[in-house]
């Protein structure tokens, strides 16, 4: 039992947790761009927080379902539908045998996901099941999904408990550029002070030339002191790179294990599943904080997962 892909969209692929402790041999851990909403569409679906589910970037994807099946959908509302009949973002949904699951572009974000009750039915590959299109390993055959590819699920079910609790009421978004949470890195020192103050009293823009490896910003360039080229060292989620542009990277799940250029800072990880969300063109602000306030933000994000598991009987 399965679902069979009628339209993919301009990029689809299988991501989970991502593929953890291998960057030392060069793999890049990959997994979903936005984890809060990847748990959340787990939890609503009734599985494992980390299970793989579909990522689907931009616009929305078609498939018919050859038995019936429980899904849910988070992320940026794609205005799902059901045998042509709309149907709820952020909630368990029950899809008959048969039927067509469609939905349209993505709208107040950037990035969806379709969990499937049960999980779905693909080899793991160095424990994971995330797609790693850079060297095409993971998900199915290591690319995204195309027309006609069938995905077929390990443990389907038709029905879950406490249907009507597995609902998640999404906070309204606030005004104004976004605000990513930066821990100073130890490489700060590379850069002038007004290099640090232009960085953090600046609004800077998502460049289209961004991806799952990286997002890339326009905008006052960061003055460093003699320049952001170094010996290569070890990469983060969230590293904020300076190249000699002087505009920010913020590394991302796809990144390189290692790069060669001066660090300012890193992203606080509950800030990475906002960023993921932004289309370019979109401004954003960097806002330096100290390393257990980024702590506090993560465990807020823990703190209300476990609130909505605990309101579904999970």
């Amino acid at each position: 039992m399965g679902m069979k892909i009628i339209g993919a969209g301009p990029l689809t692929t299988v991501q989970d947790r991502g593929r953890l402790g291998f960057m030392a041999m060069g793999f890049s851990p990959s997994g979903a761009m936005d984890d809060f909403s990847l748990s959340l569409a787990n939890i609503l679906a009734g599985n494992d927080e980390g299970e793989a589910v579909l990522e689907i970037t931009m616009a929305g994807i078609s498939a018919v379902f050859d038995g019936p099946a429980v899904i849910a959908l988070t992320g940026a509302d794609i205005s799902p539908a059901i045998d042509g009949k709309p149907a709820a973002m952020n909630r368990a949904l029950v899809v008959g045998e048969g039927s067509v699951f469609s939905s349209a572009f993505a709208r107040g974000g950037c990035r969806s996901y379709l969990a499937v009750a049960g999980g779905l039915d693909l080899p793991l590959v160095l424990g994971s099941r995330s797609t790693n299109l850079k060297v095409g390993i993971g998900g199915l055959d290591g690319r995204k999904l195309q027309d006609g590819d069938y995905l077929p699920f390990r443990a389907p079910c038709s029905a879950l408990p406490d249907m009507d609790r597995r609902v998640y009421e999404p906070p309204a978004a606030g005004p104004g550029p976004l605000v990513l949470h930066v821990v100073p890195g130890v490489q700060e020192d590379r850069f002038s002070p007004g290099g640090i103050r232009t960085f953090y009293t600046s609004v800077y823009t998502l460049s289209p030339d961004s991806d799952r490896m990286g997002i890339r910003f326009t905008g006052p360039p960061v003055e460093s002191k003699r320049g952001t080229d170094i010996v290569s060292d070890g990469i983060a989620a969230g590293a904020v790179q300076i190249p000699n542009s002087g505009q920010p990277l913020v590394l991302m799940r796809d990144r390189q294990t290692i790069g060669g250029y001066a660090k300012i800072g890193t992203v606080a990880g509950a800030d990475l599943a906002f960023l993921a969300q932004l289309f370019p063109g979109m401004p954003v602000r960097f806002k330096r904080i100290s390393l257990r306030r980024a702590e506090g933000m993560y465990f807020r994000r823990l703190k209300e997962l476990r609130g909505l598991k605990k309101k579904i009987g999970g």
